[in-house]
């Protein structure tokens, strides 16, 4: 059955809504790219002003050395940062490049030196201690002022002696040899450390040694021309008028030598002493205080007995105080006579004694000697200490010595000389060795022997004894006849008293003579010997 559907009631048509056009809202998203795309720019801008150019460096070794953190750096401060290290091409030197920055740039000039700061523990230096925590670092001196850009360096093995930065002069002293003086020594001048050793040039090795030193500000203007140096390496240990001396700078002296100075009061009032002045460096302050003295008298004297133990720098004394010093001993032969002596030359120092300007204007130094040795002044060998057997001139006057003119050679006066001291005791004991030896003392004790025999025989003979017996008897008849006498010419009497003092020493007399029997008959040989042994 046809089912009825409902008619539809057709419904209006709908008007969409109208459309409204909104603008898109900014996202803060965006600003992040365009903040680090500007950072990076400015910081790359930044980096490109900031750097500088590349810097080359050769080193021997590249120790310590790492690239990107090993930095170049001038009080501390960064000037730049190694990029790379390689080998040479012929792998004989290490090549660092190190790109400066800016700042860093205006450092390189060929007066700059680089060098690499590490850990240094020598005798002589102890440097670098904070390089074991920060690591090593390329240290640059940027020299004097001026020179032209350079951006090629020979590295330096170790610290220059002489920072740009740093006032003072350096000189040149020149030795035979440098002992323990060593690069980094220290310089003294009254105990105070003044400056340091530089180095040392031997040149061709034929000449002196040539040793540069540098002296600190204000302390350089205490080098004048009149200024005496010497070597303070180590200990030093002699003997001095019989007393043993030892003598030191200080602990880093005796490690590592040292030089000391000083200006004698002479020179207090002369210029300082220019850049590179030279000077002469003696082994010893003694050397040094004697080569100062202005006025020198050269003389010379001969020995022909041993002169073992005299050598350069000896003493030579008058009366025990030193005026003077041994230059020279040398052995002079003569192949014509076949003989040989030994030619010592001394320097005579009057100032040592008394000032120059207090010597008698009318006489001359030769002269003044002339008339000494007129006087008998002779040299001799003395001897400073019988355990070393260290030796001395000594100027002393013999008694009786004939006056003699003075030679010269050249210009130096010849004294003549003299043995003495241990020479003439020794010279002595072998005369009287040599007389001894003829001695037969064989036939001296058979003589002696014989002698207190007969000694013996003589004292013990019975006749001896009556004799004695015999005196006594006689001694008691005189002592009777004085009693007879006492009677006949009275107690009182000139003439009793004088017999009664005769009897009295007649009588001592015997008894002296009766205890030398006794003695004698016991001990003959006291004949000989004395009785102070008995």
């Amino acid at each position: 059955m046809p089912v009825d559907t409902p008619a539809t009631t057709p419904q209006p048509p709908q008007t969409p809504p109208p459309a409204h056009l909104r603008r898109p809202h900014f996202s803060f998203v965006w600003l992040v790219p365009l903040v680090a795309a500007i950072m990076a720019a400015y910081l790359g801008y930044r980096t490109v002003l900031q750097e500088g150019p590349v810097l080359t460096v050769t080193f021997t070794s590249a120790d310590d050395i790492a690239a990107g953190q090993t930095q170049v750096k001038y009080k501390a401060v960064a000037l730049g940062t190694v990029e790379s290290v390689a080998l040479s091409s012929d792998n004989s030197e290490v090549v660092v490049q190190v790109r400066m920055n800016n700042v860093g740039a205006r450092f390189l000039t060929s007066h700059a030196r680089f060098w690499v700061v590490r850990p240094n523990f020598t005798p002589s230096n102890f440097s670098g201690l904070l390089t074991l925590v920060s690591g090593a670092y390329i240290a640059v001196d940027p020299g004097r002022p001026g020179g032209q850009f350079q951006d090629h360096f020979t590295g330096l093995e170790g610290p220059p002696g002489v920072r740009s930065d740093q006032p003072g002069q350096t000189y040149q002293l020149r030795t035979a040899s440098i002992g323990s003086l060593a690069a980094g020594s220290p310089v003294f001048y009254r105990d105070i450390v003044v400056g340091e050793v530089l180095g040392y040039d031997i040149g061709n090795g034929l000449g002196p040694v040539t040793v540069n030193i540098f002296v600190r500000a204000p302390f350089d203007h205490l080098v004048r021309p009149q200024s005496h140096f010497w070597k303070s390496s180590g200990v030093t240990a002699q003997l001095q008028n019989g007393a043993f001396h030892i003598e030191f700078q200080s602990l880093q002296a005796i490690v590592s030598g040292g030089v000391t100075f000083d200006l004698p009061q002479e020179g207090a009032k002369s210029a300082p002493s220019p850049d590179n002045a030279v000077f002469p460096l003696y082994n010893t302050r003694d050397d040094a205080t004697s080569a100062g003295y202005q006025n020198q008298i050269p003389v010379v004297a001969y020995f022909t007995s041993s002169v073992a133990g005299l050598t350069p720098g000896a003493p030579v004394d008058v009366l025990g105080i030193q005026v003077g010093v041994v230059k020279s001993v040398k052995l002079m032969l003569d192949p014509y006579a076949g003989k040989a002596k030994v030619r010592v030359f001394m320097n005579i120092q009057p100032e040592r004694v008394q000032q120059v300007q207090q010597l008698p204007k009318n006489l001359s130094p030769d002269q003044v000697l002339q008339k000494m040795v007129n006087q008998g002044l002779r040299a001799q060998l003395g001897t400073v200490s019988y355990v070393t057997g260290q030796k001395e001139i000594t100027l002393a006057w013999v008694a009786g010595a004939t006056p003699v003119k003075l030679a010269k050679e050249g210009t130096a006066l010849v004294i003549p000389s003299q043995s003495g001291g241990l020479d003439d005791a020794i010279n002595s004991v072998a005369s009287i060795s040599s007389s001894l030896s003829k001695v037969d003392f064989d036939k001296l004790s058979n003589n002696l022997n014989k002698l207190l025999t007969t000694a013996n025989g003589t004292l013990g003979n019975p006749q001896l004894e009556q004799a004695l017996t015999q005196l006594n008897k006689t001694l008691r008849s005189a002592n009777g006849t004085l009693q007879t006498v006492k009677q006949t010419y009275g107690d009182d009497s000139n003439f009793q008293r004088n017999l009664q003092e005769l009897m009295n020493e007649a009588n001592d007399a015997l008894r002296s003579i009766k205890l030398l029997a006794d003695y004698l008959n016991l001990h003959p040989q006291a004949l000989l010997l004395g009785r102070g042994n008995q």
